[in-house]
């Protein structure tokens, strides 16, 4: 019995998946491995604002570098709940809101730079561990004002603290399309405040 060979087509796609699994295994699997976690967390009325004090620990792993050093862009969110609890029926959801920011690394001053998608400001740290800490310290972010609140309190406040893939090169874009390792959250941090 004669063997035939499989198209050339097909030869070609596998030679190509082969390269890409070869080619970029720190990219392949268990990019956000590491720690992630909302240390503490508080809230407090200023002038009508409700401002959040947060300390949240994010992972650090060689493959992070790698990823940052190879064009990935990281998005950092922070998801806010606030709801009003009641005693004899379910919690009343009163709104959530999701604060966005994203870390990058700039190849001609070999810096990290954490941007805020909104228009803020952008900051460059020298080193990775300096840019997660400044994302991980939250300190009197506004998150609500006075008059978004129900009720007259006390409210419970969650918070949830999340990692993923923001923007990647077109030549990754290709290799990485079946990942979905790029998405870790937290687990909720939970807390009663009130004015």
């Amino acid at each position: 019995m004669k063997r035939t060979k499989p198209p050339l087509w097909a030869r070609l796609l596998l030679l190509c998946a082969a390269y890409a699994l070869s080619a970029v295994p720190a990219l392949a699997a268990g990019e956000l491995d590491g720690e992630l976690v909302v240390q503490s967390a508080t809230a407090a009325f200023n002038h009508g604002v409700v401002e959040l004090d947060a300390e949240v620990r994010y992972p650090l792993t060689e493959r992070i570098t790698e990823a940052l050093q190879g064009g990935v862009t990281l998005s950092f969110e922070l998801e806010i709940n606030f709801v009003h609890p009641r005693r004899f029926w379910f919690n009343a959801s009163v709104f959530d809101v999701v604060l966005r920011r994203e870390l990058a690394y700039h190849v001609i001053s070999n810096r990290y730079v954490v941007s805020d998608p909104q228009g803020g400001n952008d900051e460059t740290f020298p080193t990775l561990e300096a840019a997660l800490e400044h994302l991980g310290h939250i300190a009197d972010q506004p998150v609500a004002v006075e008059a978004q609140l129900k009720g007259t309190g006390p409210w419970e406040m969650s918070l949830r603290a999340g990692v993923r893939r923001g923007r990647i090169p077109d030549a990754l874009r290709v290799m990485m399309f079946w990942s979905d390792d790029w998405h870790r959250t937290s687990d909720w941090y939970t807390w009663t405040f009130e004015r």
